[in-house]
């Protein structure tokens, strides 16, 4: 079995291996026609099953026919003009070269004597991303698994950062649209079931500020501690930007740590047209950024960035096997003292060889077309008396609903929708995601393709139209 080590004497079998794998994806990208072909869990289930993986096929050409028929046939494919759904990006090229070398070469980034280098790339894109940001010179930061991980770790280190002994004292403040990792992360970190303060939005869904005003003021008032504010820059259900500056100058006053959620809208970073939309992050203490989805990187690709680099002890741990503190002493970087994570991927790599092949401003143009397009897709929905459209887009997302001429009962309506939007899905044509807005059923579109056109959401529109319109004649059937 030595055979399949990758070393000095399989080089030549890793060559053929991965080119014939890169060739059957290749050739799957070129030749699919559908984001999805629309195949059931009934359907996929029983392929799956009837492998026994105690009886290996021995032979990669044979796994790789085998993975063709489990897996890449009926894949989700991101790539695809009207995959329209969840926060998925296509991803760059670059990035696709830096995974498969990070995979061969397999660095761990927790110390330095398992990446050397690793460790100075991921340190350097950590200093570009707060440069970027504005967070100053003593600002620092880490490569996390994803926005949920960014998110806790930040909150972790607000929760130490208050200094009070009571964990039932602390109180975090959030929209009622922010991403629900918010309330997750109060659980793990022991916080009491009351600890997240929900604040209403505004019609743009961004965060009222003038009842988060009125809420630090009671808990202010209460005896409470405000641990953290978390502003959402790019909300996951409206893409909407809370307001920045005039949170940062309630945090100011209530000396709360103020935590940006800009897993979504960190594309704004690297903007030529809108960066102004997160004018005010460079005041946080600390901010998410998802790499993976408005940078157009393979997952994962997350980072958690904070203003003051004292503040990452909280989540330092010292084993002598590992980082022993006299390593600290030696400065010798070991990104282990700042994460949550030991071992840990080399996926600032991805990031590295798109920023040295295309530039930030390649980046920023991908996500200010799709920004755009976003515009373009509302004035399509708020033109077409068969949709309702929520919000005006900040980013790229839009939230809307079919709404029948001859039906007026909102259930009934909820009903068309979910009908839509599960044959839509079945038919493989289109992929669309859905959410619930003031208890009713809507449907949404998360634009992260620069490939996508108008002419794609008005085709997909109008079979959204077609499928409702379709179970709501079914309906009229039944009940007659």
């Amino acid at each position: 079995m030595r055979s399949h080590l990758l070393n000095d004497t399989t080089a030549e079998q890793y060559r053929r291996s991965v080119t014939d794998g890169v060739e059957r994806v290749a050739a799957k990208l070129a030749a699919t026609e559908r984001p999805f072909t629309g195949i059931t869990v009934d359907a996929l289930s029983p392929r799956i099953d009837a492998i026994d993986l105690d009886r290996p096929l021995h032979d990669t050409t044979a796994v790789l026919d085998e993975l063709e028929d489990v897996y890449l046939r009926d894949a989700i494919y991101f790539h695809h003009p009207r995959y329209l759904a969840h926060l998925n990006c296509p991803v760059v090229i670059p990035a696709v070269l830096g995974e498969a070398v990070l995979s061969a070469v397999n660095s761990s980034l927790d110390t330095w004597d398992q990446s050397a280098g690793g460790t100075l790339i991921e340190r350097k894109l950590i200093d570009w991303t707060t440069d970027r940001i504005g967070l100053g010179p003593a600002a620092d930061g880490v490569f996390t698994s994803g926005g949920t991980q960014s998110n806790l770790q930040a909150l972790l280190l607000a929760r130490e950062e208050a200094k009070t002994d009571s964990l039932a004292e602390l109180r975090i403040f959030a929209s009622e649209v922010s991403h629900f990792s918010v309330k997750k992360s109060a659980k793990l970190l022991g916080l009491g079931p009351d600890a997240v303060v929900s604040i209403p939005v505004d019609h743009d869904k961004r965060m009222q500020t003038v009842t988060l005003a009125r809420e630090l003021e009671r808990c202010a008032q209460d005896g409470l501690v405000p641990m953290a504010v978390v502003a959402t820059a790019g909300t996951t259900d409206f893409g909407s930007i809370d307001p920045l500056p005039e949170i940062a100058e309630l945090c100011e006053q209530f000396g709360t740590w103020m935590h940006v959620d800009a897993a979504y809208g960190c594309g704004l970073l690297a903007s030529l047209k809108h960066r102004d939309r997160i004018s005010g992050i460079e005041r946080a203490d600390s901010v998410t950024v998802d790499y993976h989805k408005s940078f157009f990187q393979p997952v994962s690709s997350s980072a958690v960035l904070v203003r003051d680099a004292a503040t990452l002890r909280h989540a330092t741990y010292h084993a002598e096997y590992l980082n022993p503190r006299r390593m600290v002493e030696e400065r010798i970087p070991n990104q282990v003292d700042k994460s949550l994570q030991t071992t840990r991927r080399f996926d600032a790599l991805k990031l590295w060889m798109t920023l040295r092949t295309m530039g930030a401003d390649g980046i920023g143009q991908l996500f200010d077309e799709v920004c755009d397009l976003a515009q373009e897709g509302w004035r399509l929905l708020a033109a077409d008396p068969r949709f309702d459209v929520v919000v005006r887009p900040s980013l790229s997302t839009l939230v809307f609903r079919y709404i029948p001429a001859a039906v007026t009962d909102p259930a009934e309506i909820d009903r068309a929708n979910l009908y839509a939007r599960k044959a839509l899905f079945a038919s493989g044509d289109a992929i669309v995601a859905g959410t619930k807005v003031g208890g009713r059923h809507y449907l949404k579109f998360t634009l992260l393709n620069p490939e996508t056109q108008a002419s794609d959401i008005a085709a997909v529109l109008d079979l959204i139209a077609g499928h409702a319109e379709q179970y709501l004649g079914e309906s009229l059937d039944r009940a007659s």
